[in-house]
């Protein structure tokens, strides 16, 4: 261990708690930007920075909305080991939501509980994990239909095989009285349906059916306190009863699951819907992972405020206008439907913004503003995400930054050489 107390693995090795007591006026300020901006500045762009002491801030408050039950981590969020290993020590967490049943295999050789959270259809990866005794144990994927045992029996017959571990995808959309409400995912939706599925997987030879999953977009993904005046009315309300309605549902479900199968665990939620989900009965773990990293996406929530803990920074490399400056890259766009709250959002320096007929470019990013007066070619601008693992799609590190310097380098899964969607 270094003078910066860094464990061998370039982790801090005091405990997240440590920096519960840090506030928001402390953190979401200039004066944090300018920190990173600092503390970074000697290094090429684009940079991608995370301030450990927002990080723990915000995982303070995660437990805090939790109240007791565990978190499990959302790696598609996160893409860091490092950040990854920091969480999965504390006594209230409890294993890892993976993206990719490649990613959740890669992992299963530090991390021993990894539920994947979509459906797959990697051949190579069911071999994998067909033949990787530990893997096999700390794997669970997850299915919506009898269709995906047979794709996996197709790969594998069971003949040849370790048992799978599998868990059910029920979905949390809202069939309300404006019709469907939340995301397109699993067919899965009445507790009757669940336990037909389950049914199905427990007479299956080669599976056991391990957990349940239900993951309630229309509340946990949307913010609920958009700057449409009628929107911010509506919103809110139809969250609350569609939280109601699930609360009923997934708890229905879970019983009837249990009269057939010993689940271990039942996980639901996600950042935003962490109080609302976490007070179910039913449910044995809440996920989240963008929370952690604080994005611009979480400002449209009433609830609660994370800290702005990992942003990047890019070049000044042209000016085109006094009050325009043109950045060095800057297309780090997030996932779903293309609008303006997918781009990143300028922070530092104050008061820029896009060109409404060029936004944020693969190459080039121009901004305008009074800033861009006072910035000369070489200077930086710092950029916050809307969601989280498009960051880490884009750069090979994040850098560490506490106490106002660089105490660590952390690879993402980028920088690891991995790529899994």
């Amino acid at each position: 261990m270094d003078s910066h107390g860094i464990d061998s693995h370039g982790t801090e090795a005091h405990s997240i708690e440590s920096h519960r007591g840090v506030r928001g006026a402390d953190i979401g300020c200039s004066q944090h930007w300018r920190a990173l901006q600092l503390a970074t500045e000697h290094l090429p762009a684009p940079v991608a920075a995370i301030s450990v002491e927002a990080l723990e801030a915000n995982a303070a408050s995660i437990r805090a909305r939790a109240s007791g039950t565990p978190i499990r981590v959302a790696s598609k969020s996160i893409r860091v080991r490092d950040v990854l290993r920091r969480l999965d020590r504390e006594d209230w967490t409890q294993g890892i939501l993976a993206f990719s049943l490649a990613e959740a295999i890669w992992l299963s050789d530090e991390f021993d509980d990894l539920l994947v959270a979509y459906p797959q259809t990697d051949r190579t990866a069911y071999r994998e994990l067909a033949g990787n005794e530990t893997a096999a144990a700390r794997v669970t994927v997850m299915i919506d239909s009898v269709d995906h045992l047979d794709f996996i029996d197709s790969v594998v017959p069971p003949s040849g095989r370790r048992e799978i571990r599998v868990a059910i995808d029920l979905d949390a959309s809202w069939k309300g009285p404006l019709g469907h409400i939340g995301v397109f995912r699993s067919p899965v939706h009445s507790p009757q349906d669940a336990r037909a599925l389950a049914e199905a997987v427990v007479a299956r030879p080669g599976f056991r059916l391990v957990g349940l999953m239900a993951y309630e977009a229309q509340i946990a993904g949307v913010g609920d306190k958009p700057k449409n005046a009628v929107m911010a009315q509506m919103l809110p309300r139809m969250q609350r009863l569609s939280a109601a309605e699930l609360r009923e549902r997934r708890g229905e479900t879970v019983r009837l699951i249990r009269e057939i199968a010993d689940l271990e665990f039942v996980n639901g939620g996600g950042t935003g819907s962490i109080e609302s989900t976490a007070s179910e009965t039913a449910v044995t773990d809440v996920a989240a992972g963008s929370g952690f990293f604080g994005p611009h996406l979480f400002d449209t929530y009433a609830g609660f405020t994370p800290q702005p803990a990992v942003g990047f920074a890019l070049d000044v490399v042209r000016k085109p206008a006094d009050d325009v400056v043109t950045c060095f890259g800057g297309g780090w766009i997030a996932s779903g439907p293309a609008a303006d709250d997918r781009l990143p959002q300028p922070v530092y320096p104050g008061g820029l913004k896009y060109l409404p007929r060029e936004g944020a470019g693969e190459v080039q990013t121009p901004l305008r503003g009074n800033a861009a007066r006072g910035l000369r070619i070489g200077d930086r601008v710092w950029m916050r995400h809307t969601k989280s693992g498009e960051v880490c799609e884009h750069a090979n590190a994040l850098q560490a930054v506490e106490g106002g310097a660089v105490v660590a380098e952390w690879p993402t899964y980028r920088g690891e050489g991995k790529v899994f969607a």
